[in-house]
């Protein structure tokens, strides 16, 4: 099993650098259309190759989704908390139940004889 994750790992390595290697032109990138910005005095502008501008989209993209889910999952983690904390309660309760119980049996041994 590990030798097919290191040649998946190994095959996806190699297509993002093929990719890598066959969009390496220079794109600008704007936050406000090329009017807008110069109309408002904001012509802000990066220049970076084009398989970064990639990278960079499938990342962000990858982090807003591992926090939209972590944020979907937190009723769900909040309710196991709430259920483990009760359970821990009852232990602690039986365990309290069961040595008050062991020590009456030791009683009525000794108050029989």
């Amino acid at each position: 099993m590990t030798f097919l994750r290191y040649l998946f790992l190994g095959i996806l390595a190699l297509c993002l650098v093929v990719l890598a290697l066959a969009n390496r032109s220079l794109v600008s990138l704007r936050i406000l259309p090329e009017d807008m910005g110069t109309m408002l005095g904001l012509d802000l502008s990066v220049t970076m190759p084009l398989f970064l501008v990639i990278f960079l989209a499938m990342g962000i993209g990858l982090l807003v989704g591992f926090v939209w889910e972590w944020l979907r999952e937190h009723k769900h983690r909040a309710e196991a908390r709430s259920e483990r904390a009760e359970k821990e309660k009852l232990q602690k309760q039986l365990a309290r139940t069961q040595a008050k119980s062991d020590k009456d049996d030791v009683l009525a041994l000794l108050g029989d004889a």
